[in-house]
């Protein structure tokens, strides 16, 4: 099997991406079996002031950090379990020594398997308005749909404030159940959960829509490509989601 490379950003998701690795390793290779996971975690408080200052350099450098030392850990690939670091990692993918599984093409994978075609998004500021999603999801020939600027604002504060912090209060989880039920308003079939802490608060048991859990997603997708008898295919800097035997 291959060695899957966990580079976090959040401490949250990270944990998150990990353990649902693990736990997807034994549902599909028995009890306490997964594949071999190595996982990175810089500080995110060193990428932040980059991040205000739409410093992506200073991000990049960061990031790289964190793949490279997974790569010389022993990984095969990485996963990021962040979304809004693609943004970073798109730029960059070329020159890491690993290629990534893309958080987006996992999600958008899952939109195209259940045949919805108006897609919510839910996320930091720089998810739900950038680039990473809107390209994913326009190569499909899907609709995005996001919250208005001061919804987006809001779960922005949250994200940051709360969430990627370990704190979770029912207030939090209220105003994340009110943006999913205001894109289903707007004609919303299913709704990305495109920051990996939001599943910590948001699931298909509480939300009007179904979910994408992107940590989830990504997680189960590493263990898929670990446990693949096809060696690494690399396009552009990323693996490909729907490589078969």
């Amino acid at each position: 099997m291959k060695t899957i490379g966990i580079a976090a950003h959040s401490a949250e998701g990270g944990s998150l991406c990990f353990i649902t690795a693990c736990r997807e390793g034994s549902r599909q290779l028995g009890a306490f079996m997964h594949p071999n996971i190595v996982v990175s975690a810089i500080p995110m408080a060193l990428s932040m002031p980059g991040w205000e200052s739409n410093n992506y350099a200073d991000v990049a450098k960061h990031l790289s950090h964190g793949i490279q030392m997974v790569a010389d850990a022993g990984a095969d690939f990485y996963v990021c379990p962040d979304n809004t670091a693609h943004i970073i990692l798109e730029q960059i993918a070329a020159d890491l020594p690993l290629p990534g599984l893309h958080i987006a093409d996992v999600v958008t994978q899952e939109i195209i398997t259940k045949g919805w075609k108006n897609v919510g998004l839910l996320g930091t500021r720089w998810t739900m308005t950038g680039p990473v999603y809107a390209k994913a999801l326009e190569r499909q020939g899907l609709n995005r749909l996001v919250p208005d600027q001061p919804m987006r604002e809001q779960l922005n504060t949250a994200i940051f404030d709360e969430l990627c912090q370990g704190v979770f209060s029912m207030q939090t989880t209220s105003l994340f159940l009110r943006a999913i039920a205001d894109l289903q308003e707007q004609g919303a079939e299913c709704v990305i959960l495109g920051c990996t802490e939001i599943p910590l608060i948001i699931s298909v048991e509480n939300s009007p829509l179904p979910v994408l859990d992107s940590t989830r997603l990504l997680a189960q997708y590493a263990v898929r490509e670990a446990i693949a008898e096809h060696p690494v295919n690399i396009k552009t800097g990323w693996l490909d989601v729907n490589p078969r035997e």
